[in-house]
């Protein structure tokens, strides 16, 4: 029993277990943290039952659970006392529901423990459960990174980092349901054709990249750009329907776009067309009907000479 008390029949320590020994040297309780000779009712308090004060008190109490602590320390007991043929107690002690903390305070290991005692195999497995409980949560974790990964990448358009058309329709579903207003952007570029035609793909993918680039630039955060097919791009802007402000807009990203673009030692220029149309120019509000004016308005910018911009109501009004 390494966490045993012997008393004497004047209550005196007179034999203690090692592990008792080693946490009363570590609270620094008694002599030095020396328990032997040093009176048991000075030393340890008695909480349950109560009224345990003397050695008859414990005498009586035989065979009794018993809920003790050391004075001016924070640990706890529970315990068993049984008389001695000389008029002592033999008090066993453990440390009840509170073992793992006392392991981890004291440092304690299977030496400390009866060879009996199952409380280091109960400890193991309780470690063993924590353990493998956040082996799960970290692995849970990496399971909704990977799939808020997968979800990101199956919107974006893997060339220029925008949205794809999935992702288009999935916040144009989005904004046809609320009630907020909207504006529809449509934008293709011109003799784009031509680069892939005469420089290849590869400059091609570089004029893409870059006006993927101006595109993000000259949209708001809250706004969405998608690339819809090879040349042609899609912009969804939230709450911005003055169509004065919608053709500025338009027109610093055509302008943007028409700046020549230097490919490997090639000068590239290429001009994109615009067509636009608002939300509330529809009842009901459907969000085919509005790509579809859209791209009415954009091939009108496109028979107008290129490289400019077309509101949807204005073509209808000059109709």
């Amino acid at each position: 029993m390494p966490m045993h008390l012997h008393l004497s029949a004047c209550g005196r320590i007179t034999a203690l277990g090692p592990t008792l020994a080693k946490i009363a040297a570590q609270a620094k309780i008694g002599a030095g943290g020396a328990l032997t000779g040093q009176d048991f009712f000075q030393l340890f308090d008695v909480r349950r039952p109560a009224g345990v004060t003397a050695m008859a008190d414990l005498s009586a109490r035989q065979g009794e659970r018993l809920h003790l602590g050391l004075r001016g320390g924070d640990v706890a007991f529970r315990g068993l006392a049984m008389a001695d043929v000389s008029g002592g107690i033999v008090l066993n002690l453990s440390f009840g529901i509170g073992v793992a903390e006392a392991v981890r305070a004291h440092a304690l290991t299977n030496a400390d423990f009866a060879a009996t005692d199952l409380t280091v195999e109960l400890l193991y497995l309780a470690e063993v459960k924590r353990t493998v409980l956040g082996e799960l949560q970290r692995l849970n974790q990496r399971l909704q990174g990977a799939k808020i990964q997968a979800e990101e990448q199956a919107l974006t358009d893997t060339l220029t980092g925008l949205r794809n058309r999935r992702a288009l329709d999935l916040r144009l579903a989005q904004a046809v349901a609320g009630a907020a207003p909207f504006a529809l952007l449509r934008l293709d570029l011109d003799r784009f054709k031509a680069v892939n035609d005469t420089l290849g793909h590869a400059a091609g993918d570089h004029i893409l990249r870059m006006v993927a680039q101006i595109l993000l630039a000259e949209t708001r955060s809250g706004d969405l750009v998608a690339r819809v097919g090879g040349d042609e791009f899609v912009i969804l802007l939230p709450d911005l329907i003055r169509m004065p402000r919608l053709i500025a807009v338009a027109n610093r990203i055509v302008a943007a776009i028409a700046r020549p673009v230097e490919f490997e030692g090639h000068i590239c220029q290429i001009g994109a067309s615009v067509g636009l149309t608002v939300s509330t120019l529809y009842a009901p509000l459907t969000g085919d009907a509005m790509l579809q004016d859209a791209d009415t308005a954009l091939y009108a910018a496109k028979r107008d000479g290129r490289g400019r911009v077309m509101a949807f109501p204005d073509l209808v009004q000059e109709r």
